[in-house]
């Protein structure tokens, strides 16, 4: 062979399957671990842990007896990284951990995309306040849940407020108040903001919805009994209106939670279903013994895999990042159901119960969770057969070679050119993917303020870059694995200028093949009278009532919502900015005693130095910082 054929020639391609795995049984340890299968191109196959890596690894070197899912995983694997640990149960948490970061394609994946809220009283304030809150938990503070989605906070919040009258407003608005607000009107907020109850009798109610939240509901509601009947003999009916009022909230709250059981004070259940290759699991939370909402989940998983094997991998990466009870319920017996509990019970720092209700309330209550396991499966099975049907007739009418897996739609949002934020939204054959969505806030220093054109160029620019550069090259997915970054079609917002300036922004990236169209509203913004423009076609419409269309609108809504909340958000930000956290020096004990001094920021403005000396904690360097600050320029 030449030197310019031997250029030429494609690299031979790195070995793989049980071959490259007998290669490395040798060099392994005897104790346990986590191992990793990877392909040619370093994507991770399998992730597994095991009592001793030596024997599990050297189990692979014969795929013949193993599962047709393990044996595609084998034949593909070209390398494998290990991780030692003291113990198996060490191993089964760092295995849980590493599923849920890295999404290998051949392990059962928990498909979860939103973080769960909680109630937080709040610590870092003389009147604490309660609120909803998801993420990190930083802020100093009792936290009390997991609740299963905003609603069930909402509304436990809402019947707290009337049964302990406990404040739900931020400490701003706190600070700047010199009247009770609305909600003390309605018998919601004791208004400790304005003195109309004392910090200590204010805190003594705090104290009472911290014991509800906290399980000790029985004793709460007896004390309001006793203080109601104290009231009423000594002929206080005003006073003894009110615990009547605020135990009839607690009653609300503890009698609408749907199941709600009486043998369960504190618990996780898990309940699963199968049906046509699926799984759906059904998480309930009870706390304090309430029902605080449950949620569904459709684990991807191989259609071989036994029940037993699917809970036990849900349940450890579950777990990951949540809080775990005392007291686990389940409908299927896991896989090493043993190990699992000792594993919870080690990262809880307390001892944890795996249990299989046989007889009894607890296991009625299991078998109902498992019935809404099963109509939710029936539900999503349903939706996603008519999402599939209906993206089979989108490429049907835009006259796509094959049924588009990603679709991504783009919009943006702005008033009077102000805070601009652009949207992406994507849907896949189950229907939306949520965390996939991304915001674009416009950065460019050349944007005109209201060039839509010019929005859209930015947004698209920013978008495929960094696609060609983390996912380049651009492959189409296997049937097995979620959908893959790039879009199978982007829809754009907006007519045909919308389209040319999309068009040129991807041509100018190189990208040519890629499937693009434009949806322009109908006259007067009518749904159901859209235009659609594709390159090289004149634009033309859809009939009326053609589910193609609706499919179209509710997508092209869908993105409308996603970028008109962002940039709320944005403006609400910008708008809730104080000029006081410009100040250098002005932390939050200063600004807080200057708020409470002048009531508002405007106010601090318009005060003298000798005025601002007036306030605690506020130095004459400090005030004439402040005074400067506002008068700059003046």
């Amino acid at each position: 062979m030449s030197e310019a054929e031997a250029e030429g020639a494609e690299a031979p391609r790195p070995p793989t399957g049980a071959a490259v795995i007998a290669g490395i049984v040798k060099r392994l340890p005897n104790g346990p671990g986590v191992y990793r299968m990877i392909d040619a191109k370093g994507n991770v196959l399998y992730v597994g842990k095991a009592r001793s890596l030596k024997k599990r690894v050297t189990s692979y070197t014969h795929p013949e007896r193993l599962s047709s899912r393990i044996a595609r995983a084998i034949a593909a694997t070209a390398s494998m990284e290990f991780v030692s640990t003291r113990t198996e149960t060490e191993a089964l948490l760092l295995e849980a951990n590493l599923i849920k970061r890295l999404r290998p394609r051949y392990n059962v994946l928990l498909r979860d995309d939103k973080s769960f809220p909680y109630i937080l009283v709040t610590g870092d304030h003389p009147a604490p306040a309660m609120a909803k809150h998801r993420g990190a938990r930083t802020r100093k503070g009792t936290y009390f849940g997991p609740f299963a989605s905003a609603g069930a906070v909402a509304r436990t919040i809402n019947a707290m407020q009337r049964a302990f009258l406990v404040r739900t407003c931020s400490d701003s608005f706190y600070e700047s108040r010199t009247r009770p607000c609305l909600l003390h009107q309605i018998k919601r907020c004791s208004a400790p903001c304005t003195g109309v109850i004392s910090l200590e009798d204010y805190g003594h109610l705090v104290k009472e919805a911290e014991d509800f939240l906290s399980g000790r509901s029985q004793a709460v509601r007896t004390e309001m009994q006793r203080e109601m009947e104290a009231a009423s003999e000594r002929l206080d009916f005003e006073a003894a209106a009110v615990y009547r009022d605020r135990i009839a909230a607690l009653s609300h709250i503890q009698g609408s939670q749907g199941i709600n059981p009486r043998s369960i004070e504190e618990a996780d259940l898990f309940a699963m279903h199968q049906e046509g290759g699926h799984t759906c699991v059904e998480v309930f939370f009870f706390r304090t013994g309430q029902n605080w909402g449950n949620r569904a989940y459709y684990p991807r998983a191989d259609r071989s895999l036994e029940p037993a094997q699917i809970l036990g991998s849900f349940v450890a990466q579950f777990y990951d990042d949540k809080p775990i009870p005392k007291l686990i319920l389940l409908s299927t017996e896991p896989e090493e159901m043993e190990l699992l509990a000792e594993a919870l019970s080690e990262k809880a720092g307390h001892r944890v119960t795996l249990l299989v209700p046989q007889r009894g309330e607890r296991r009625e209550i299991v078998e109902q969770a498992v019935a809404n396991a099963k109509e939710a499966l029936g539900r999503e099975l349903a939706q996603s057969a008519t999402q599939r049907a209906l993206m089979e007739g989108l490429a049907e009418k835009f006259g796509l070679a094959a049924v588009p897996k990603r679709i991504e739609v783009y919009d943006n949002s702005h008033i009077m050119g102000t805070n601009p934020v652009g949207a992406m939204i994507v849907a896949g054959p189950e229907g939306f993917v949520k965390n996939q969505y991304r915001k674009f806030n416009m950065r460019s220093e050349e944007l005109t303020p209201g060039d839509d054109y010019a929005m859209m160029r930015e947004m698209l620019t920013r978008r495929f870059s960094r696609l060609i550069r983390e996912a380049a090259p651009r492959e189409v997915p296997a049937e097995s694995e979620t959908i893959g970054p790039w879009p199978d079609l982007v829809l754009i917002d907006g007519g045909r200028g919308q389209l040319a300036a999309a068009e040129t922004v991807l041509t100018e990236l190189g990208i040519t093949e890629l499937p693009i169209a434009g949806v322009a509203k109908g006259p007067d913004r009518d749904a159901g009278r859209e235009t659609f423009f594709l390159p090289g076609r004149d634009g033309f419409m859809l009939q009326p009532r053609d589910p193609v269309l609706y499919f179209i609108q509710r997508l092209r809504d869908e993105a409308h919502r996603f970028a008109i909340g962002s940039h709320r958000t944005r403006r609400r930000i910008d708008m809730a900015r104080n000029p006081l956290d410009e100040i250098d020096g002005i932390g939050p004990t200063r600004k807080r005693a200057l708020l409470r001094h002048f009531g508002t920021a405007k106010a601090v403005g318009r005060a003298s130095v000798s005025d601002m000396l007036a306030v605690p904690g506020i130095s004459e360097q400090t005030a004439q910082a402040i005074y400067d600050f506002f008068h700059e320029g003046g």
